[in-house]
């Protein structure tokens, strides 16, 4: 299996401590649509992932710090709603099971977009859990100083 740098698209799991901890929660509404469009202008309106130019998606992107236990946000990228899903496919497999996403086309989205078989996607989605369990047995705290003239 590639490892995570050769993947396009990997799954990213936020810690269970984290869960609605993020830029867009702290900004008020109009703030984050303001920055939405930012983000899709500096991304050119498509896809960082996979270049699709419709349904994008403002996608935070997080380092972990595993010994203090803080993340850290370092960007925020334009991307389509299918590599979001794919990028939080915890949250997919919930809406998933509730009818409201077809996660069959997410793992064949993965599989197109990192030209890879469904044992790639396996391997890496169940890596993806386990780093989540790891991290989900501590409290997260936020590192939001890339951003903090956003937060005034």
């Amino acid at each position: 299996m590639p490892n995570n740098k050769k993947l396009k698209l990997i799954i990213e799991l936020v810690p269970a401590s984290s869960w609605q901890n993020n830029l867009r929660s702290l900004l008020k509404p109009q703030m984050w649509e303001n920055l939405r469009k930012e983000v899709y202008k500096k991304n050119n309106y498509k896809c960082v992932i996979c270049g699709a130019g419709e349904k994008l998606h403002a996608h935070e992107v997080w380092e972990y710090d595993d010994e203090k236990h803080i993340q850290k946000l370092v960007n925020l990228i334009a991307i389509c709603s299918k590599c979001h899903a794919v990028e939080h496919i915890g949250l997919a497999g919930i809406q998933a099971s509730q009818g409201k996403v077809n996660f069959e086309n997410l793992v064949k989205h993965f599989m197109k977009v990192n030209n890879c078989d469904r044992e790639t996607f396996e391997k890496h989605q169940k890596e993806a859990f386990k780093k989540f369990e790891e991290r989900s047995r501590f409290d997260w705290g936020l590192d939001l100083s890339n951003y903090k003239n956003r937060l005034k």
